[in-house]
């Protein structure tokens, strides 16, 4: 029988998890919208109406799970398991860009990257040059961007996370129905 602390303990790393997510898919968003601001890129980033990027929160819940994970049972010097972590992260973060593409394009017909124009691609979705980006950058979140909004998170009240979900399955049922009749 699981002890009512042990409830609570589980309670709250799921609630900083949702939190994470929510918070890295708009810093995502944002992160995107900006970059095509500056460089002229036309596009919109993610498919959702409102201002997340759902692929920016999966990587970091998998960067931050893994990255746990492995520093907690490498019992490696800190450069050994960084360059463990990287590897395996950068496969990791590849995969889910991957499989994100994949999806909106099954879904959605619609493709939101292409890198069959980078040198070292792997079909549309994968390229050697934006998967050493993604370890490179999950490397400097590990090091310096989580420790600094860790905490912030954590002080999120319940009641904005259950309102940020209500209106992200909003999002997504509207966004479904209507890129849907679309088809």
């Amino acid at each position: 029988m699981i002890s009512f602390r042990t409830n609570i303990i589980l309670m709250v790393n799921i609630m900083f998890l949702i939190n994470t997510f929510f918070i890295y898919s708009i810093l995502g968003y944002l992160l995107e919208t900006t970059c095509a601001y500056i460089f002229k890129y036309n596009f919109n980033s993610g498919i959702l109406y409102g201002p997340l990027t759902p692929v920016y929160g999966f990587g970091v819940i998998a960067i931050i799970i893994i990255s746990k994970y492995l520093f907690y049972n490498l019992h490696l010097p800190r450069v050994y398991e960084t360059i463990i972590v990287f590897i395996i992260i950068t496969i990791i973060i590849s995969i889910i860009e991957w499989l994100g593409g994949i999806t909106i394009e099954k879904l959605f017909n619609i493709t939101f990257w292409d890198y069959s124009k980078h040198k070292y691609h792997i079909g549309k979705y994968i390229s050697l040059k934006m998967s050493l980006i993604w370890g490179i950058s999950s490397i400097i979140f590990i090091y310096i961007i989580n420790p600094l909004l860790e905490n912030i998170i954590k002080k999120i009240p319940v009641s904005i996370t259950v309102i940020i979900s209500i209106l992200f399955i909003i999002d997504i049922i509207l966004t479904t129905i209507n890129k849907l009749k679309g088809l």
